[in-house]
């Protein structure tokens, strides 16, 4: 299955929430970790070491069933200690470039924030509302004219997923170089009957949220984003594929791999490094783990937006009633905000945490509000079952929570 750009339920992400146990452990563990810094830097070159053998034997064990070559993970802290980086395996395929700690990567759905916090902070400027509806923004669409901005981004506007339509696999597949525009993606579902409003993930969603900002502030999309995120938080390594990314981003990308059923077309191809054009605000970011970290630790802490407008983007609703929530528990663990998404976690509470999947691409961040600390995983295939390498981050748990205990 696909993380995000066909994400069926948080069910995904909640079967991986062994990951978030390790939170808790990484905070702990570091802080355990003797004060002096010869002692500290022992310990943490250690603790690269033994992330990066879990990540070797992973791929030694999954490497040719998923088609992959590269992992990277990487840990930080609230405190302003350094940051844990690490990474193993190749940029391509059978390939002999080692990845970089630096690479980057198609971010896929992990976007989606982006584009809730451009809306809300237009909000806080008093230049929309996000109960506005379609048929004020967006008359083009006279069928969904009754759908607010804010069901659009919690996924409960009924509109159907362009990337879920057979026609959208036949196009990529046919030729994965050509370039979309949202309208046109739109395009792909604007006749079809609309769903219930509760619940249901749908990229369309976001690429009518891309317009509407388009259309309010009749700039593009990708320079808003620059304007009000990437640029002020020292974001140099995040771009969106093709429209603003340099040519010499391409080169840190190490190669990604579509590996699903519905895309036999693409089995075992690298995918255009660049060419997110599909996904648009949906999912067309390309970042480093660093850029991305820095960017989810703003977002949770409540710096890039005024607290009325951080309520509304935590405003949850159930996955599984569509009703409102408070935050997720151990009776009802997945909700979702504006782009944001919470689960609840027996060993932490509950947790912030996003997977995004590309046709190449999986990265996965998670951020644990009781410990301030944030990690992202990312891994340069994508596979319909994604059960192996939820079982990594159990193991990636373990170690550190052998460090912990030392």
């Amino acid at each position: 299955m696909r993380y995000s750009m066909r994400r069926r339920s948080g069910r995904a992400v909640a079967s991986a929430l062994a990951l978030l146990a390790l939170a808790a452990g990484a905070a702990a563990g570091t802080t355990a970790i003797a004060s002096p810094a010869t002692a500290n830097h022992t310990a943490t070159a250690t603790l690269d070491s033994a992330l990066r053998a879990d990540l070797v034997q992973y791929l030694h064990a999954q490497g040719a069933i998923e088609h992959l070559s590269a992992l990277s993970v990487r840990v930080t802290y609230p405190d302003g200690r350094p940051g844990t980086a690490v990474s193993a395996g190749t940029t391509t395929y059978g390939g002999h470039t080692p990845v970089s700690d630096n690479a980057v990567w198609q971010i896929g759905s992990n976007t989606k924030a982006f584009t809730s916090v451009v809306l809300l902070q237009l909000e806080a400027e008093r230049k929309l509302s996000i109960r506005d509806t379609l048929g004020k923004w967006l008359p083009q669409y006279p069928a969904w004219r009754d759908i607010t901005i804010q069901q659009l981004l919690s996924m409960t506007s009924g509109i159907p997923d362009y990337a879920s339509q057979p026609a959208f696999d036949a196009a990529l597949q046919a030729d994965p170089d050509s370039v979309a525009t949202a309208a046109s993606l739109v395009d792909y579902v604007r006749h079809l009957p609309l769903g219930a409003r509760t619940y249901s993930y749908s990229n369309t969603n976001y690429l009518l949220a891309q317009l509407i900002i388009e259309r309010v502030t009749r700039h593009s999309y990708f320079d808003e984003v620059t304007r009000r995120i990437l640029r002020p938080l020292g974001m140099h390594h995040t771009c969106f594929g093709p429209e603003t990314c340099p040519a010499g981003v391409a080169s840190h990308l190490p190669a990604g791999y579509a590996m699903q059923a519905a895309l036999p077309g693409l089995d075992g191809k690298a995918v255009p490094p660049l060419n997110l054009s599909w996904a648009q605000g949906a999912g067309g970011l390309i970042s480093s783990l660093a850029d991305m970290t820095t960017w989810d630790r703003a977002l949770y802490t409540g710096r890039e937006l005024p607290a009325a407008q951080q309520r509304e983007l935590e405003s949850l609703i159930s996955v599984d009633t569509s009703k409102s929530i408070s935050a997720t528990t151990a009776d009802d663990p997945d909700g979702y905000g504006l782009g944001v998404s919470q689960q609840f976690e027996p060993s932490t509470g509950p947790v912030w945490t996003y997977a995004g999947g590309t046709f190449g691409f999986r990265v996965l961040h998670v951020y644990v509000p009781e410990t301030g600390v944030l990690i992202a995983i990312a891994v340069n295939s994508e596979v319909d079952d994604n059960a192996p390498a939820l079982k990594l981050f159990d193991t990636v748990y373990r170690t550190i929570s052998a460090f912990q205990r030392r």
